[in-house]
């Protein structure tokens, strides 16, 4: 009975460490800029889906939870903070869509299994990542307005960089999986 409760406890440890260490690895992507044209690249979309691969959903969703949290009460964890502001105000400014995006995304990423081909990896990541950008586009023409060019804005600067990144994460994937059993 009390080795249960040692093991428990100990998991549950585990847990709060991998969740917390997948926040900050989250806040070091967000502040990694990469020059690329038009618009500078971060690494946040790759670590997003890295961590659902890694994590599996559950854990990976309570680390993008986190990570939003951390942003939302004020901590500096966001891209272009506190360079732009910190907080719900930046929070709820043009990107929320993206950053809610990374819950969805995450938990399909989650949902990968080593059974799964390499095509069938490569279509369910680019429909992971498409989420975040279809939240993002949709928050971002409610808050500009819909007569802009949203797509062009919001999407269209940062496709090809998406496709790099995917086309790691799917040479890599069945590798970033097995790392789900040692957790």
């Amino acid at each position: 009975m009390e080795a249960t409760k040692t093991n428990q406890i100990q998991k549950v440890l585990k847990y709060f460490l991998l969740i917390f260490a997948g926040s900050i690895l989250l806040t070091i992507s967000a502040k990694i800029k990469i020059p690329f044209y038009p618009v500078p690249m971060t690494m946040q979309t790759f670590v997003v889906i890295f961590l659902g691969m890694a994590f599996g959903y559950k854990i990976a969703l309570a680390t993008v939870s986190l990570y939003l949290f951390e942003g939302i009460i004020g901590f500096p964890v966001f891209s272009n903070s506190p360079e732009k502001g910190v907080g719900l105000s930046y929070f709820t400014g043009p990107t929320m869509g993206y950053l809610v995006g990374f819950l969805v995304a995450t938990f399909f990423s989650g949902l990968l299994n080593l059974n799964t081909n390499i095509f069938k990896i490569f279509l369910k990541l680019i429909i992971s990542v498409s989420t975040i950008y279809m939240f993002g586009i949709f928050w971002l023409g409610t808050l500009i307005g819909w007569d802009k060019p949203i797509f062009q804005l919001g999407a269209a600067p940062f496709l090809l960089a998406e496709l790099f990144k995917i086309t790691i994460l799917t040479l890599l994937a069945k590798k970033i999986i097995t790392l789900r059993k040692f957790i």
